[in-house]
């Protein structure tokens, strides 16, 4: 156990950042999997954008790699243009 306090508030800050984390990186899996199960086109095309953003900002903070987020983004666009 942590015997600094230094060592006490960092402990507390990585749990929040790793809930905090967890959230985020969740929310877009999801959002991947609905856009991936959607057979509506213009629903498709309405959920693009916001999915691509999540996937975005999980890349600027390194949750994902920009090159995975990369390719995810293209594999929806591609689902969605075969729509």
């Amino acid at each position: 156990m942590a015997n600094h306090q230094s060592a006490k508030k960092r402990i507390r800050q990585s749990e929040n950042r790793r809930l905090h984390n967890k959230y985020y990186a969740k929310t877009a899996r999801n959002a991947v999997r609905a856009l991936r199960s959607t057979t509506e086109k213009a629903a498709a095309e309405e959920l693009l954008p916001k999915v691509a953003a999540m996937l975005d900002k999980l890349a600027k903070i390194n949750q994902i790699h920009k090159n995975k987020a990369a390719n995810i983004k293209s594999s929806l666009a591609l689902h969605v243009n075969s729509l």
